[in-house]
């Protein structure tokens, strides 16, 4: 299998692109590539390229363009907010996340979120890995960690909101109880009356939202409440389902 490598510059054929130190030891090291073998390049803008390996030392090395392969194509403006969580299934939501088709992934501190100090551009490299692998011709960002309250208040009037929501209006039970629970993730994507190609995907911490939190969000004209079903999932589970369904419905999952 030919490696894919992003470069975030801008690629033409002949272009002599450098690679970093992380690159050049993935190639030489661990896929055990030399000078000459092939490579595909992509940036993200300029589409997919053919390439070669020119040279690989051990401060980096460089790759040399050839044609374009494929050009780029217009992907889901698909974002994903979610509640961080540890370490190993924060790290599957970004990959995961990253083959579904997210774009974007925004970290939200709720009142129940319980994370370590993320590692952003840990995070960042894992996105950028699962993009090469999987094929897609872009790599989603990862940004800064945002408040609730805030992601609220600045929230863009144009977007909607998915808010996976899993409590019923009973806060005495555990849940939230059966009264009020929100339709069925399919269903509720049904009766959305929107033609905006920008919306975002909300998950919550483990426990879930707290009950002003859930006030707030039911509250807001740009969101759809949905519920994943009869079982409470992890938060990693919750976030791969629903972008999953969101994909399946309303996304690129519609085309070859």
């Amino acid at each position: 299998m030919i490696p894919r490598l992003y470069i975030d510059m801008p690629i033409t054929s002949g272009a002599v692109l450098p690679l970093t130190a992380e690159q050049a030891h993935y190639l030489r090291n661990v896929l055990r590539r030399a000078e000459g073998d092939p490579l595909c390049l992509f940036n993200g803008r300029d589409g997919e390229f053919t390439a070669k390996i020119g040279d690989l030392k051990k401060r980096g090395g460089v790759a040399i363009a050839a044609e374009q392969s494929r050009e780029q194509m217009s992907e889901s403006d698909l974002t994903l907010y979610f509640a961080p969580v540890k370490r190993g299934p924060l790290e599957m939501i970004l990959q995961k996340g990253t083959e579904i088709g997210v774009a974007r992934f925004v970290p939200v501190l709720t009142e129940r979120t319980i994370a370590p100090k993320l590692n952003l551009d840990r995070l960042q490299a894992i996105a950028t890995e699962a993009a090469e692998q999987c094929e897609r011709m872009s790599v989603p960002s990862v940004d800064e960690p945002v408040k609730f309250a805030k992601l609220i208040e600045g929230w863009p009037p144009a977007k909607r909101l998915l808010f996976c929501d899993e409590a019923g209006d009973t806060p005495q039970e555990e849940w939230g109880g059966r009264e009020g629970r929100a339709l069925p993730m399919l269903e509720a994507l049904k009766k959305v009356d929107s033609k905006t190609d920008e919306w975002g995907v909300l998950t919550g911490p483990e426990g879930g939202f707290s009950s002003d939190e859930r006030t707030t969000l039911r509250a807001q004209s740009f969101v759809t409440p949905a519920t994943l079903g009869p079982r409470i999932l992890r938060a990693d589970t919750a976030a791969i389902a629903a972008l999953t369904l969101w994909q399946a419905a309303m996304g690129d999952w519609q085309t070859r």
